[in-house]
């Protein structure tokens, strides 16, 4: 679902129809983001970490409180608000981070190698969240080095020390 994301104009970047770097600012609040290792708060507990993350987007009271419990079902969290972090399961943890990233309802969403290190039934229902997330209109970017997981992606691009050698659709 990259096509047409980046557009270069004269020597300046559009992305989300706002123009890099000058509205830089208004491009975070659009975007979401997975780090491959976890970087969330171990000695947060689920519910502060979401409280956290949907305060830096700046969302009010009433939404923070509606986003957190939607992302606590969605998720499957809801059993789990109270506990720290540290002492969670990989899946447990790429879940939460999965609610993080999109806490603000991002229209990109950057997944960077989210499904290393987690077992292979966790990995199907994380596909199965990004499958709902993009029918619901979030544009995701995922590196990957399980070609399984690229295959189900709309579109791909392999890259090499740095160089695209391929970019197209899987079946290509």
């Amino acid at each position: 679902m990259l096509t047409g994301l980046l557009k270069p104009t004269e020597g300046e970047v559009n992305v989300l129809g706002l123009q890099i770097p000058e509205q830089s600012e208004a491009l975070r609040l659009k975007i979401g983001y997975m780090t491959q290792k976890f970087s969330l708060y171990d000695d947060l507990t689920v519910l502060e970490n979401l409280q956290f993350i949907g305060q830096i987007f700046g969302l009010d009271r009433a939404l923070l409180k509606q986003r957190i419990a939607e992302q606590m079902t969605i998720y499957g969290l809801t059993n789990l608000q109270k506990q720290r972090v540290g002492g969670m399961s990989g899946g447990q943890k790429q879940r939460l981070s999965l609610a993080c990233a999109t806490m603000h309802r991002p229209e990109l969403l950057f997944l960077d190698e989210p499904t290393s290190a987690v077992d292979p039934e966790n990995r199907r229902d994380f596909w199965e969240q990004l499958f709902d997330l993009s029918d619901q209109g979030t544009t995701i970017l995922v590196t990957t080095h399980y070609m399984d997981e690229a295959e189900r992606c709309h579109r791909l691009a392999i890259m090499e020390s740095g160089e695209m050698r391929a970019d197209g659709e899987p079946e290509a």
